[in-house]
């Protein structure tokens, strides 16, 4: 594709929140009127394959000029990290910090949780792994009440759960150490998902956490509503942006 085209099609759509296939469609056609459907899709191919743009979901696309979600890694976070990837090696785990939020709340919580999730049938071994040598508080899977008791009075627990299958999860390499984090897709779910846990971030916070990571970073929501399906949240999900949001997902949700 000539790069003056290119640049066109960046200043076109560079202010939108997202563009449609159609709109793409009619873009090329405008320049080229014989365009059909093949050479389009080549086409698409070839704007993700250069990044300049990415699919938020099926027929739904938006510059690349988001950046992708990359919170800073903390020191505590990468020790314990390590630890885990030594004594269950080759077993798959997600790791990270709900201090990661405060980018996108108005109120600062002072309070930060760790959340490590792992394989099924490793929970119990990590926490026992874990409770006999940190010095935080680690709570396997709490139920309501510990939560109350315990975890919401602490500034820095550790909480051990069993990581579900096929969770959206980005893969982070510092210092030669390879593990996973959750996505900004699987980290908005799981605010829906784990509301008790979670409960720091409820209410007006859950509004703007939302709206800043859809306006801030690129979202995949195709990701993001196959994840909520798979822990029953998606109608729930939709719902709330549609309350809250619709200016920036009014055409991602209506399938």
């Amino acid at each position: 594709m000539p790069k003056v085209l290119e640049n066109k099609l960046i200043e076109k759509f560079k202010d939108k929140e997202y563009f449609t296939r159609k709109e793409l469609f009619d873009f090329y056609r405008f320049f080229e009127p014989d365009l059909n459907e093949g050479t389009l899709a080549w086409r698409i191919y070839n704007l993700k394959n250069n990044n300049i743009i990415r699919s938020l979901k099926k027929g739904i696309y938006v510059i690349s000029h988001k950046p992708e979600y990359k919170p800073d890694i903390s020191p505590g976070l990468i020790k314990i990290n390590k630890q885990i990837i030594e004594r269950f090696k080759g077993i798959k785990h997600c790791i990270w910090e709900t201090s990661w939020l405060n980018e996108f709340t108005q109120h600062q919580s002072a309070k930060s949780i760790l959340i490590i999730e792992i394989e099924k049938d490793f929970e119990e071994s990590l926490f026992y792994e874990l409770k006999d040598s940190i010095s935080k508080e680690v709570y396997l899977n709490p139920d309501e009440k510990t939560i109350d008791l315990y975890v919401s009075e602490s500034y820095d627990a550790v909480i051990v759960k069993r990581l579900i299958t096929r969770a959206p999860l980005i893969k982070r390499t510092i210092k030669k150490l390879k593990f996973h984090i959750p996505s900004i897709e699987k980290i908005l779910v799981d605010l829906f998902a784990e509301k008790k846990l979670l409960h720091h971030f409820q209410g007006s916070d859950l509004i703007h956490i939302c709206e800043n990571a859809i306006t801030n970073y690129t979202v995949n929501f195709t990701k993001l509503f196959s994840y909520a399906k798979r822990r029953g949240r998606d109608r729930e999900i939709k719902h709330f942006f549609t309350n809250h949001m619709f200016h920036l997902v009014k055409d991602i949700i209506n399938d």
